[in-house]
Protein backbone atom coordinates (compact mmCIF):
# COMPACT_ATOMS: atom_id res chain seq x y z
CA UNK A 1 0.00 0.00 0.00
CA UNK A 2 1.23 3.35 -1.29
CA UNK A 3 2.55 6.01 1.83
CA UNK A 4 -0.72 8.20 0.35
CA UNK A 5 -3.12 5.78 0.76
CA UNK A 6 -2.15 4.33 4.32
CA UNK A 7 -2.21 8.19 5.62
CA UNK A 8 -5.60 8.65 3.85
CA UNK A 9 -6.63 5.68 6.37
CA UNK A 10 -5.02 5.48 9.25
CA UNK A 11 -4.43 9.22 9.88
CA UNK A 12 -7.08 10.67 11.74
CA UNK A 13 -4.99 13.53 13.20
CA UNK A 14 -6.95 16.91 13.53
CA UNK A 15 -4.30 18.54 11.05
CA UNK A 16 -4.86 16.19 8.72
CA UNK A 17 -8.40 16.36 8.96
CA UNK A 18 -8.42 19.88 8.23
CA UNK A 19 -6.13 20.20 5.10
CA UNK A 20 -8.10 17.77 3.64
CA UNK A 21 -11.48 19.72 4.35
CA UNK A 22 -9.49 22.97 2.95
CA UNK A 23 -9.51 20.96 -0.52
CA UNK A 24 -12.77 19.03 -0.32
CA UNK A 25 -14.50 22.67 0.79
CA UNK A 26 -12.96 24.19 -2.62
CA UNK A 27 -13.96 21.57 -4.47
CA UNK A 28 -17.20 21.51 -3.39
CA UNK A 29 -17.20 25.57 -3.89
CA UNK A 30 -15.84 25.13 -7.17
CA UNK A 31 -18.26 22.45 -8.62
CA UNK A 32 -21.12 25.36 -7.42
CA UNK A 33 -19.35 28.00 -8.97
CA UNK A 34 -18.54 25.88 -12.84
CA UNK A 35 -15.62 26.71 -14.41
CA UNK A 36 -15.59 30.51 -14.82
CA UNK A 37 -16.02 31.82 -11.31
CA UNK A 38 -13.75 28.89 -9.96
CA UNK A 39 -11.37 30.20 -12.78
CA UNK A 40 -11.67 33.56 -11.33
CA UNK A 41 -11.62 32.30 -7.72
CA UNK A 42 -8.33 30.99 -8.36
CA UNK A 43 -6.93 33.60 -10.51
CA UNK A 44 -7.68 36.33 -7.49
CA UNK A 45 -5.79 33.53 -5.11
CA UNK A 46 -2.84 33.87 -7.26
CA UNK A 47 -2.49 37.59 -7.80
CA UNK A 48 -3.30 37.84 -4.02
CA UNK A 49 -0.58 35.97 -3.26
CA UNK A 50 2.06 37.65 -5.90
CA UNK A 51 1.10 41.33 -3.86
CA UNK A 52 1.30 39.65 -0.83
CA UNK A 53 5.03 38.24 -1.45
CA UNK A 54 5.96 41.85 -3.46
CA UNK A 55 4.68 44.08 -0.63
CA UNK A 56 6.18 42.14 1.91
CA UNK A 57 9.77 42.13 0.10
CA UNK A 58 9.12 46.22 -0.90
CA UNK A 59 8.30 46.99 2.81
CA UNK A 60 11.24 45.03 3.95
CA UNK A 61 13.50 46.65 1.73
CA UNK A 62 12.28 49.92 2.83
CA UNK A 63 12.08 49.53 6.16
CA UNK A 64 16.05 48.29 6.29
CA UNK A 65 16.64 51.86 4.27
CA UNK A 66 14.33 54.14 6.72
CA UNK A 67 15.37 52.31 10.25
CA UNK A 68 19.20 53.87 10.27
CA UNK A 69 17.56 57.45 9.10
CA UNK A 70 14.36 56.97 12.14
CA UNK A 71 17.64 56.29 14.52
CA UNK A 72 19.34 58.86 13.52
CA UNK A 73 16.39 61.54 13.90
CA UNK A 74 15.38 59.92 17.23
CA UNK A 75 18.97 60.25 18.43
CA UNK A 76 19.71 63.75 16.91
CA UNK A 77 16.53 65.58 18.62
CA UNK A 78 16.52 64.07 22.32
CA UNK A 79 13.87 62.76 24.36
CA UNK A 80 13.50 64.20 27.41
CA UNK A 81 11.90 62.22 30.21
CA UNK A 82 8.42 63.56 30.54
CA UNK A 83 7.20 65.03 34.32
CA UNK A 84 6.49 62.96 36.62
CA UNK A 85 3.00 64.79 36.56
CA UNK A 86 2.67 63.68 33.00
CA UNK A 87 -0.38 61.73 31.91
CA UNK A 88 0.14 58.52 31.49
CA UNK A 89 -0.70 58.46 27.72
CA UNK A 90 2.33 60.77 27.59
CA UNK A 91 4.58 58.54 29.81
CA UNK A 92 3.48 55.33 27.31
CA UNK A 93 4.65 57.83 24.26
CA UNK A 94 7.72 58.09 26.02
CA UNK A 95 8.32 54.29 26.35
CA UNK A 96 7.21 53.27 22.72
CA UNK A 97 9.59 56.00 21.40
CA UNK A 98 12.50 55.11 23.80
CA UNK A 99 11.68 51.14 22.09
CA UNK A 100 11.90 52.61 18.71
CA UNK A 101 15.30 54.16 19.11
CA UNK A 102 16.76 51.57 21.73
CA UNK A 103 15.52 48.81 19.82
CA UNK A 104 16.64 47.92 16.32
CA UNK A 105 14.21 44.84 15.80
CA UNK A 106 11.43 46.27 17.33
CA UNK A 107 11.91 49.59 15.44
CA UNK A 108 12.05 47.39 12.06
CA UNK A 109 9.24 45.30 12.88
CA UNK A 110 7.30 48.59 13.21
CA UNK A 111 8.48 49.81 9.86
CA UNK A 112 7.70 47.03 8.09
CA UNK A 113 4.47 46.74 9.20
CA UNK A 114 3.74 50.28 8.30
CA UNK A 115 5.26 49.94 4.81
CA UNK A 116 3.62 46.59 4.26
CA UNK A 117 0.34 48.62 4.85
CA UNK A 118 0.58 51.34 2.57
CA UNK A 119 2.23 49.45 -0.05
CA UNK A 120 -0.45 46.29 0.14
CA UNK A 121 -3.02 49.21 -0.28
CA UNK A 122 -1.39 50.95 -2.76
CA UNK A 123 -0.58 47.46 -4.99
CA UNK A 124 -3.93 45.86 -4.10
CA UNK A 125 -5.60 48.82 -5.37
CA UNK A 126 -3.77 48.39 -8.64
CA UNK A 127 -3.86 44.85 -8.87
CA UNK A 128 -7.54 44.70 -8.16
CA UNK A 129 -8.51 46.62 -11.30
CA UNK A 130 -5.39 44.29 -13.43
CA UNK A 131 -7.14 41.35 -12.09
CA UNK A 132 -10.75 41.90 -13.00
CA UNK A 133 -9.40 43.05 -16.31
CA UNK A 134 -7.59 39.59 -16.39
CA UNK A 135 -10.72 37.59 -15.45
CA UNK A 136 -12.48 39.22 -19.14
CA UNK A 137 -11.85 35.90 -20.58
CA UNK A 138 -13.00 33.44 -18.22
CA UNK A 139 -16.11 34.05 -18.72
CA UNK A 140 -16.20 32.02 -21.95
CA UNK A 141 -15.19 28.38 -20.13
CA UNK A 142 -18.42 27.28 -19.82
CA UNK A 143 -20.73 27.22 -16.68
CA UNK A 144 -23.33 25.05 -16.97
CA UNK A 145 -23.91 21.19 -17.56
CA UNK A 146 -21.44 18.59 -16.19
CA UNK A 147 -18.47 19.59 -17.76
CA UNK A 148 -18.79 23.40 -16.30
CA UNK A 149 -19.42 21.82 -13.30
CA UNK A 150 -16.23 19.39 -13.36
CA UNK A 151 -14.12 21.66 -14.56
CA UNK A 152 -15.03 23.96 -11.50
CA UNK A 153 -14.29 21.11 -9.57
CA UNK A 154 -11.07 20.55 -11.27
CA UNK A 155 -10.17 24.10 -10.84
CA UNK A 156 -11.40 24.04 -7.24
CA UNK A 157 -9.54 21.46 -5.76
CA UNK A 158 -6.47 23.47 -7.24
CA UNK A 159 -7.69 26.43 -5.22
CA UNK A 160 -7.99 24.40 -2.61
CA UNK A 161 -4.70 22.74 -2.57
CA UNK A 162 -2.77 26.19 -2.46
CA UNK A 163 -5.03 27.44 0.48
CA UNK A 164 -3.92 23.81 2.25
CA UNK A 165 -0.02 24.90 0.74
CA UNK A 166 -0.62 28.21 2.83
CA UNK A 167 -2.39 26.71 5.80
CA UNK A 168 0.72 24.51 5.98
CA UNK A 169 3.59 26.66 5.44
CA UNK A 170 2.04 28.40 8.68
CA UNK A 171 2.02 25.10 10.52
CA UNK A 172 5.51 24.56 9.34
CA UNK A 173 6.86 28.49 10.93
CA UNK A 174 5.12 27.91 14.21
CA UNK A 175 6.59 24.28 14.72
CA UNK A 176 9.93 26.07 13.53
CA UNK A 177 9.46 29.03 15.80
CA UNK A 178 7.92 26.74 18.94
CA UNK A 179 9.82 23.04 18.56
CA UNK A 180 8.88 22.80 22.23
CA UNK A 181 5.16 24.25 21.56
CA UNK A 182 2.14 22.69 23.14
CA UNK A 183 0.98 21.84 19.65
CA UNK A 184 4.03 20.92 18.16
CA UNK A 185 4.33 17.79 18.34
CA UNK A 186 0.67 16.85 17.47
CA UNK A 187 1.01 18.97 14.03
CA UNK A 188 4.17 16.56 13.30
CA UNK A 189 2.27 13.42 14.02
CA UNK A 190 0.17 14.58 11.22
CA UNK A 191 1.18 12.19 8.24
CA UNK A 192 0.07 14.63 5.54
CA UNK A 193 1.60 17.29 6.98
CA UNK A 194 4.76 16.18 7.27
CA UNK A 195 4.65 14.43 3.51
CA UNK A 196 3.61 18.15 2.23
CA UNK A 197 6.05 19.61 4.34
CA UNK A 198 8.84 17.39 3.08
CA UNK A 199 7.64 17.62 -0.46
CA UNK A 200 7.15 21.19 -0.90
CA UNK A 201 8.05 23.39 1.89
CA UNK A 202 11.55 22.63 3.09
CA UNK A 203 12.44 22.82 -0.46
CA UNK A 204 11.24 25.92 -1.04
CA UNK A 205 12.14 27.32 1.60
CA UNK A 206 15.11 25.96 2.22
CA UNK A 207 16.68 27.43 5.44
CA UNK A 208 14.54 30.39 5.81
CA UNK A 209 11.93 29.01 8.07
CA UNK A 210 13.82 26.55 9.88
CA UNK A 211 17.06 28.20 10.60
CA UNK A 212 16.13 32.22 9.98
CA UNK A 213 12.55 32.75 11.42
CA UNK A 214 13.67 30.82 15.17
CA UNK A 215 16.39 33.52 15.61
CA UNK A 216 14.74 36.55 14.35
CA UNK A 217 11.60 35.44 16.17
CA UNK A 218 13.82 34.85 19.79
CA UNK A 219 15.65 38.20 18.79
CA UNK A 220 12.61 39.90 18.56
CA UNK A 221 10.95 38.20 21.83
CA UNK A 222 13.97 39.54 23.68
CA UNK A 223 13.44 42.85 22.53
CA UNK A 224 10.11 42.94 23.07
CA UNK A 225 10.83 41.73 26.98
CA UNK A 226 13.07 44.74 26.83
CA UNK A 227 10.31 46.59 25.82
CA UNK A 228 7.93 45.61 28.95
CA UNK A 229 10.59 46.07 31.33
CA UNK A 230 10.09 50.27 30.23
CA UNK A 231 6.76 49.57 31.93
CA UNK A 232 8.68 50.42 35.30
CA UNK A 233 9.27 54.18 33.50
CA UNK A 234 5.47 54.98 33.40
CA UNK A 235 3.84 52.68 36.60
CA UNK A 236 7.12 54.43 38.67
CA UNK A 237 6.74 58.06 36.77
CA UNK A 238 5.61 59.78 39.64
CA UNK A 239 8.36 59.84 41.73
CA UNK A 240 7.56 60.80 45.78
CA UNK A 241 9.25 63.94 47.47
CA UNK A 242 10.34 62.11 49.94
CA UNK A 243 12.55 59.85 47.72
CA UNK A 244 13.23 62.93 45.48
CA UNK A 245 14.97 64.55 48.75
CA UNK A 246 16.60 61.65 50.02
CA UNK A 247 18.49 60.72 46.70
CA UNK A 248 19.56 64.22 46.46
CA UNK A 249 20.95 63.99 49.91
CA UNK A 250 22.78 60.46 49.20
CA UNK A 251 24.26 62.25 46.28
CA UNK A 252 25.12 65.04 47.54
CA UNK A 253 28.85 65.88 46.32
CA UNK A 254 29.31 63.70 44.04
CA UNK A 255 30.12 64.62 40.62
CA UNK A 256 30.26 61.52 38.10
CA UNK A 257 27.03 60.20 37.24
CA UNK A 258 28.90 56.90 38.40
CA UNK A 259 29.40 57.93 41.62
CA UNK A 260 25.77 58.55 41.78
CA UNK A 261 24.85 55.36 40.93
CA UNK A 262 27.08 53.64 43.37
CA UNK A 263 25.57 56.20 46.28
CA UNK A 264 22.34 54.98 45.74
CA UNK A 265 23.34 51.02 45.12
CA UNK A 266 25.22 51.11 48.62
CA UNK A 267 22.25 52.98 50.62
CA UNK A 268 19.59 50.58 49.30
CA UNK A 269 21.61 48.01 49.56
CA UNK A 270 21.89 48.23 52.81
CA UNK A 271 19.03 50.06 54.09
CA UNK A 272 16.00 47.85 52.70
CA UNK A 273 16.06 44.40 54.27
CA UNK A 274 14.90 41.39 52.23
CA UNK A 275 10.81 40.49 53.03
CA UNK A 276 10.98 37.05 53.48
CA UNK A 277 7.40 37.02 54.77
CA UNK A 278 6.19 38.47 51.64
CA UNK A 279 8.18 35.13 49.96
CA UNK A 280 6.20 33.00 52.34
CA UNK A 281 2.95 34.48 51.59
CA UNK A 282 3.53 34.15 47.68
CA UNK A 283 4.87 30.64 47.88
CA UNK A 284 2.36 29.24 50.31
CA UNK A 285 -0.57 31.24 49.52
CA UNK A 286 -0.29 32.22 46.13
CA UNK A 287 -1.03 35.80 47.16
CA UNK A 288 1.40 38.16 45.60
CA UNK A 289 1.85 41.81 47.48
CA UNK A 290 2.51 44.23 44.93
CA UNK A 291 4.15 47.63 46.24
CA UNK A 292 5.06 50.78 44.82
CA UNK A 293 8.37 52.24 45.46
CA UNK A 294 7.12 55.05 48.04
CA UNK A 295 6.05 51.48 50.31
CA UNK A 296 9.45 50.33 49.82
CA UNK A 297 11.23 53.47 51.24
CA UNK A 298 8.61 53.49 53.77
CA UNK A 299 8.72 50.36 54.99
CA UNK A 300 12.65 49.78 54.45
CA UNK A 301 11.43 46.26 53.62
CA UNK A 302 10.64 44.48 50.02
CA UNK A 303 11.81 41.74 47.05
CA UNK A 304 14.21 41.33 44.44
CA UNK A 305 11.73 43.77 42.58
CA UNK A 306 11.01 46.34 45.13
CA UNK A 307 14.57 46.74 45.29
CA UNK A 308 14.93 47.42 41.77
CA UNK A 309 12.10 49.63 41.58
CA UNK A 310 12.97 51.88 44.28
CA UNK A 311 16.48 51.91 42.78
CA UNK A 312 15.39 52.99 39.54
CA UNK A 313 13.06 55.99 41.16
CA UNK A 314 15.97 57.58 43.07
CA UNK A 315 18.40 57.06 40.28
CA UNK A 316 15.84 58.97 37.91
CA UNK A 317 15.32 61.53 40.94
CA UNK A 318 18.79 62.78 40.38
CA UNK A 319 19.34 62.63 36.46
CA UNK A 320 20.55 58.54 36.04
CA UNK A 321 19.16 56.81 32.82
CA UNK A 322 18.09 53.48 34.51
CA UNK A 323 16.07 50.55 34.35
CA UNK A 324 14.66 47.07 36.02
CA UNK A 325 15.53 43.79 34.15
CA UNK A 326 13.95 40.75 35.27
CA UNK A 327 15.59 37.23 34.80
CA UNK A 328 16.83 34.37 36.38
CA UNK A 329 19.14 34.54 39.41
CA UNK A 330 21.68 31.78 41.11
CA UNK A 331 19.92 30.60 44.12
CA UNK A 332 23.43 29.03 45.61
CA UNK A 333 22.29 25.43 45.17
CA UNK A 334 22.79 24.69 41.71
CA UNK A 335 20.12 26.66 40.28
CA UNK A 336 18.25 29.43 39.55
CA UNK A 337 15.24 31.52 40.18
CA UNK A 338 13.07 34.26 39.39
CA UNK A 339 15.01 37.80 40.18
CA UNK A 340 14.71 41.72 39.30
CA UNK A 341 18.05 44.01 39.74
CA UNK A 342 19.36 47.10 37.41
CA UNK A 343 21.41 48.94 34.62
CA UNK A 344 22.28 52.43 34.57
CA UNK A 345 23.50 53.99 31.78
CA UNK A 346 27.50 55.65 32.63
CA UNK A 347 28.10 58.05 29.71
CA UNK A 348 32.23 58.00 31.09
CA UNK A 349 31.71 54.31 29.78
CA UNK A 350 29.52 54.62 27.19
CA UNK A 351 27.36 51.69 27.85
CA UNK A 352 24.64 50.16 30.77
CA UNK A 353 26.37 49.10 33.58
CA UNK A 354 24.97 46.02 35.76
CA UNK A 355 23.84 46.24 39.71
CA UNK A 356 22.35 44.06 42.40
CA UNK A 357 20.88 46.05 45.40
CA UNK A 358 19.34 43.14 46.67
CA UNK A 359 22.36 41.13 46.45
CA UNK A 360 24.60 44.68 48.19
CA UNK A 361 25.09 43.01 51.75
CA UNK A 362 26.83 39.77 50.69
CA UNK A 363 29.54 41.40 48.67
CA UNK A 364 30.13 44.12 45.44
CA UNK A 365 27.36 43.21 42.71
CA UNK A 366 28.14 46.74 41.11
CA UNK A 367 29.25 45.91 37.75
CA UNK A 368 31.59 42.77 39.52
CA UNK A 369 33.35 40.60 37.05
CA UNK A 370 31.14 37.81 35.45
CA UNK A 371 28.12 39.41 36.71
CA UNK A 372 25.78 37.52 33.85
CA UNK A 373 27.28 34.27 35.53
CA UNK A 374 24.53 34.73 37.59
CA UNK A 375 22.26 36.91 36.27
CA UNK A 376 20.89 35.61 32.96
CA UNK A 377 18.41 38.39 31.42
CA UNK A 378 14.79 37.58 30.70
CA UNK A 379 15.08 36.65 26.65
Amino acid sequence: MSSWNAWQIQDTNVVTAALLAIVAVSMLQGIRRGAPGSAKQLFFFLASSLVTVAAVVLSAVAASALSPRLYTWLTGHGMPRPDPSASVVVQFGYTIVSGLRDLPLFRFAVLILLCYSLIRLLIGLAARFAAEAGTLPLALLPSGGWVGRAAGGAIGTALGAGRALLFTAILFGYCAISPQGPMTGYIQQSGLYQEVAAQVIRPAAGSLIEQQLPVFARKMSKEMDELWLKRYDVIDAELPDDIVQAAKSITEGKESPEAKARALYDWVGTRITYDNEKVLVYETKGEWREQNPEQTFATRKGVCIDYARLYAAMARAVDLEVRVVTGQGYDGRGGYGAHAWNEVYLPERQGWVPLDPTWAQTGNWFDPPRFSDTHIRQA
